[in-house]
Protein backbone atom coordinates (compact mmCIF):
# COMPACT_ATOMS: atom_id res chain seq x y z
CA UNK A 1 0.00 0.00 0.00
CA UNK A 2 2.94 2.35 0.68
CA UNK A 3 4.05 2.21 -2.97
CA UNK A 4 0.52 3.01 -4.14
CA UNK A 5 0.32 6.04 -1.83
CA UNK A 6 3.75 7.29 -2.92
CA UNK A 7 2.71 7.04 -6.57
CA UNK A 8 -0.47 9.03 -5.86
CA UNK A 9 1.56 11.71 -4.06
CA UNK A 10 4.03 11.84 -6.97
CA UNK A 11 1.21 12.27 -9.49
CA UNK A 12 -0.41 15.04 -7.43
CA UNK A 13 2.93 16.83 -7.07
CA UNK A 14 4.31 16.51 -10.59
CA UNK A 15 1.06 16.80 -12.54
CA UNK A 16 -0.79 19.18 -10.24
CA UNK A 17 1.24 21.36 -7.89
CA UNK A 18 4.21 21.68 -10.25
CA UNK A 19 2.39 20.55 -13.37
CA UNK A 20 -0.27 23.26 -13.58
CA UNK A 21 2.27 26.10 -13.84
CA UNK A 22 4.22 23.94 -16.30
CA UNK A 23 1.07 23.57 -18.43
CA UNK A 24 0.66 27.34 -18.49
CA UNK A 25 4.26 27.79 -19.65
CA UNK A 26 3.80 25.12 -22.33
CA UNK A 27 0.64 26.86 -23.48
CA UNK A 28 2.54 30.10 -23.99
CA UNK A 29 5.30 28.30 -25.89
CA UNK A 30 2.65 26.61 -28.07
CA UNK A 31 1.49 30.03 -29.29
CA UNK A 32 4.93 30.71 -30.82
CA UNK A 33 6.58 27.34 -31.45
CA UNK A 34 4.44 24.19 -31.48
CA UNK A 35 7.39 21.88 -32.19
CA UNK A 36 9.30 23.15 -29.16
CA UNK A 37 6.19 22.88 -27.00
CA UNK A 38 5.76 19.23 -28.04
CA UNK A 39 9.40 18.35 -27.36
CA UNK A 40 9.30 19.93 -23.90
CA UNK A 41 5.98 18.30 -23.08
CA UNK A 42 7.32 14.89 -24.06
CA UNK A 43 10.33 15.32 -21.78
CA UNK A 44 8.14 16.31 -18.88
CA UNK A 45 5.72 13.42 -19.43
CA UNK A 46 8.65 10.98 -19.51
CA UNK A 47 9.73 12.36 -16.11
CA UNK A 48 6.20 11.76 -14.79
CA UNK A 49 6.07 8.20 -16.09
CA UNK A 50 9.63 7.38 -15.10
CA UNK A 51 8.89 8.47 -11.53
CA UNK A 52 5.88 6.15 -11.41
CA UNK A 53 7.85 3.10 -12.58
CA UNK A 54 10.69 3.90 -10.14
CA UNK A 55 8.34 4.21 -7.18
CA UNK A 56 6.62 0.98 -8.24
CA UNK A 57 9.94 -0.86 -8.16
CA UNK A 58 9.51 -1.93 -11.77
CA UNK A 59 12.53 -3.46 -13.50
CA UNK A 60 12.36 -3.15 -17.28
CA UNK A 61 14.20 -5.48 -19.66
CA UNK A 62 14.17 -3.94 -23.17
CA UNK A 63 14.77 -6.04 -26.28
CA UNK A 64 15.14 -4.91 -29.89
CA UNK A 65 15.58 -1.18 -29.31
CA UNK A 66 17.58 -1.06 -32.54
CA UNK A 67 14.33 -1.80 -34.39
CA UNK A 68 12.82 1.58 -33.46
CA UNK A 69 13.39 4.02 -36.35
CA UNK A 70 15.18 7.27 -35.52
CA UNK A 71 13.90 9.72 -38.09
CA UNK A 72 10.48 8.63 -39.27
CA UNK A 73 6.99 8.33 -37.88
CA UNK A 74 5.59 4.81 -37.53
CA UNK A 75 2.55 3.03 -36.18
CA UNK A 76 3.43 1.17 -32.98
CA UNK A 77 1.25 -1.87 -32.33
CA UNK A 78 1.29 -3.79 -29.05
CA UNK A 79 -0.67 -6.04 -26.76
CA UNK A 80 -2.40 -4.43 -23.77
CA UNK A 81 -2.28 -5.82 -20.24
CA UNK A 82 -2.10 -2.94 -17.78
CA UNK A 83 -2.11 0.75 -16.96
CA UNK A 84 1.63 0.23 -16.56
CA UNK A 85 1.95 -0.46 -20.30
CA UNK A 86 2.20 3.26 -21.03
CA UNK A 87 4.43 3.95 -18.03
CA UNK A 88 6.77 1.25 -19.32
CA UNK A 89 6.78 1.79 -23.07
CA UNK A 90 6.69 5.54 -23.52
CA UNK A 91 10.30 6.18 -22.53
CA UNK A 92 11.55 4.01 -25.40
CA UNK A 93 9.89 5.88 -28.27
CA UNK A 94 12.64 7.88 -29.97
CA UNK A 95 10.50 10.57 -31.58
CA UNK A 96 7.22 12.32 -30.79
CA UNK A 97 4.56 9.66 -30.26
CA UNK A 98 0.83 10.06 -29.66
CA UNK A 99 -1.37 7.41 -28.10
CA UNK A 100 -4.90 6.40 -28.96
CA UNK A 101 -6.81 6.30 -25.69
CA UNK A 102 -10.38 5.61 -24.65
CA UNK A 103 -12.41 8.79 -24.30
CA UNK A 104 -13.13 8.18 -20.61
CA UNK A 105 -9.61 9.39 -19.72
CA UNK A 106 -10.35 12.78 -21.29
CA UNK A 107 -12.95 13.44 -18.58
CA UNK A 108 -10.35 13.66 -15.81
CA UNK A 109 -9.18 17.27 -15.28
CA UNK A 110 -5.42 17.96 -15.43
CA UNK A 111 -4.78 14.44 -16.76
CA UNK A 112 -6.56 15.44 -19.97
CA UNK A 113 -4.44 18.58 -20.29
CA UNK A 114 -1.25 16.54 -20.01
CA UNK A 115 -2.53 13.94 -22.46
CA UNK A 116 -3.37 16.76 -24.86
CA UNK A 117 0.22 18.05 -24.76
CA UNK A 118 1.48 14.79 -26.26
CA UNK A 119 -1.31 14.87 -28.91
CA UNK A 120 -3.37 12.00 -27.50
CA UNK A 121 -6.24 10.88 -29.74
CA UNK A 122 -9.41 10.02 -27.81
CA UNK A 123 -11.57 7.18 -29.09
CA UNK A 124 -15.24 6.74 -28.30
CA UNK A 125 -15.68 3.02 -28.91
CA UNK A 126 -19.46 3.32 -28.97
CA UNK A 127 -19.44 5.51 -32.10
CA UNK A 128 -18.41 4.44 -35.59
CA UNK A 129 -18.20 8.08 -36.63
CA UNK A 130 -15.87 8.85 -33.74
CA UNK A 131 -13.68 5.94 -34.80
CA UNK A 132 -13.36 7.34 -38.29
CA UNK A 133 -12.44 10.75 -36.88
CA UNK A 134 -9.77 9.17 -34.67
CA UNK A 135 -8.32 7.36 -37.69
CA UNK A 136 -8.25 10.60 -39.70
CA UNK A 137 -6.47 12.35 -36.84
CA UNK A 138 -3.93 9.54 -36.63
CA UNK A 139 -3.24 9.84 -40.36
CA UNK A 140 -2.75 13.59 -39.97
CA UNK A 141 -0.23 13.14 -37.15
CA UNK A 142 1.69 10.42 -39.00
CA UNK A 143 2.07 12.76 -41.96
CA UNK A 144 3.46 15.38 -39.55
CA UNK A 145 6.15 12.91 -38.41
CA UNK A 146 4.43 12.11 -35.12
CA UNK A 147 4.23 8.38 -34.48
CA UNK A 148 1.09 6.68 -33.20
CA UNK A 149 0.78 3.93 -30.60
CA UNK A 150 -2.37 1.83 -30.58
CA UNK A 151 -3.37 -1.39 -28.82
CA UNK A 152 -5.65 -3.15 -31.33
CA UNK A 153 -7.15 -5.52 -28.76
CA UNK A 154 -9.23 -2.53 -27.70
CA UNK A 155 -9.07 -3.30 -23.98
CA UNK A 156 -6.79 -4.87 -21.41
CA UNK A 157 -6.41 -8.64 -21.46
CA UNK A 158 -4.99 -10.63 -18.54
CA UNK A 159 -5.15 -14.06 -20.15
CA UNK A 160 -2.28 -15.75 -21.94
CA UNK A 161 -4.14 -15.44 -25.25
CA UNK A 162 -4.34 -12.08 -27.02
CA UNK A 163 -7.78 -10.79 -27.88
CA UNK A 164 -8.68 -10.40 -31.58
CA UNK A 165 -7.10 -7.36 -33.25
CA UNK A 166 -9.37 -4.67 -34.69
CA UNK A 167 -8.35 -4.07 -38.30
CA UNK A 168 -9.32 -0.40 -38.02
CA UNK A 169 -6.39 0.12 -35.65
CA UNK A 170 -4.06 -0.40 -38.62
CA UNK A 171 -5.90 1.84 -41.09
CA UNK A 172 -3.78 4.95 -40.50
CA UNK A 173 -0.63 3.06 -41.51
CA UNK A 174 -2.28 1.54 -44.57
CA UNK A 175 -3.61 4.93 -45.69
CA UNK A 176 -0.31 6.77 -45.25
CA UNK A 177 2.13 3.99 -46.19
CA UNK A 178 3.91 4.31 -42.85
CA UNK A 179 5.70 1.31 -41.44
CA UNK A 180 4.39 -0.68 -38.47
CA UNK A 181 6.59 -1.52 -35.48
CA UNK A 182 5.07 -4.30 -33.35
CA UNK A 183 6.13 -4.74 -29.76
CA UNK A 184 5.25 -7.04 -26.89
CA UNK A 185 4.82 -6.35 -23.18
CA UNK A 186 4.91 -8.98 -20.45
CA UNK A 187 4.09 -8.92 -16.72
CA UNK A 188 2.97 -5.29 -16.53
CA UNK A 189 -0.24 -6.44 -14.82
CA UNK A 190 1.87 -8.14 -12.13
CA UNK A 191 2.61 -4.66 -10.78
CA UNK A 192 -0.92 -3.52 -10.00
CA UNK A 193 -3.96 -5.08 -11.68
CA UNK A 194 -3.57 -8.58 -10.25
CA UNK A 195 -3.65 -7.35 -6.65
CA UNK A 196 -5.02 -3.82 -6.62
CA UNK A 197 -4.77 -1.50 -4.70
CA UNK A 198 -1.34 -2.91 -3.84
CA UNK A 199 1.64 -2.07 -6.06
CA UNK A 200 4.36 -4.72 -6.12
CA UNK A 201 7.77 -5.11 -7.69
CA UNK A 202 7.91 -6.91 -11.01
CA UNK A 203 10.30 -7.51 -13.86
CA UNK A 204 8.75 -6.43 -17.16
CA UNK A 205 10.00 -7.23 -20.65
CA UNK A 206 9.34 -5.01 -23.66
CA UNK A 207 10.40 -6.47 -27.00
CA UNK A 208 10.31 -4.46 -30.24
CA UNK A 209 10.06 -6.26 -33.57
CA UNK A 210 11.44 -5.10 -36.91
CA UNK A 211 9.51 -2.46 -38.87
CA UNK A 212 6.99 -3.87 -41.34
CA UNK A 213 6.21 -2.27 -44.71
CA UNK A 214 2.57 -1.43 -45.50
CA UNK A 215 2.66 -0.01 -49.02
CA UNK A 216 1.18 -1.74 -52.04
CA UNK A 217 -1.10 -4.12 -50.14
CA UNK A 218 -4.56 -5.05 -51.35
CA UNK A 219 -7.51 -5.60 -49.01
CA UNK A 220 -6.85 -9.29 -48.49
CA UNK A 221 -3.15 -8.76 -47.90
CA UNK A 222 -3.94 -6.13 -45.26
CA UNK A 223 -6.15 -8.59 -43.39
CA UNK A 224 -3.40 -11.19 -43.56
CA UNK A 225 -0.87 -8.68 -42.23
CA UNK A 226 -3.09 -7.83 -39.25
CA UNK A 227 -3.31 -11.52 -38.36
CA UNK A 228 0.41 -12.02 -38.95
CA UNK A 229 1.28 -9.18 -36.57
CA UNK A 230 -1.07 -10.55 -33.92
CA UNK A 231 0.54 -13.97 -34.30
CA UNK A 232 4.01 -12.43 -34.03
CA UNK A 233 3.15 -10.60 -30.80
CA UNK A 234 1.49 -13.72 -29.40
CA UNK A 235 4.53 -15.86 -30.21
CA UNK A 236 6.90 -13.33 -28.62
CA UNK A 237 4.67 -13.14 -25.54
CA UNK A 238 4.67 -16.92 -25.19
CA UNK A 239 8.47 -17.07 -25.55
CA UNK A 240 9.07 -14.34 -22.94
CA UNK A 241 6.59 -15.61 -20.38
Amino acid sequence: MLRFLLIILWIVLIMGIIGIPALLVLGLIWLFNKDLELRLALRYVRVILGGITWLAGEKIVPIGLENIPDHESVLFISNHRSLFDIFTAYRFFKGPTACISKIEWSRIPILKQWMDTIRTIYLDRSSVRAGLKATAKAEELLKKDISIWVCPEGTRSHSQELLPFHEGSFRSAFQTGKRIVPFTLTHTDDIFEKHRPFVRRATVTIAFGKPIETTGLNKEERKELVEAIRAQIQTTYNELN
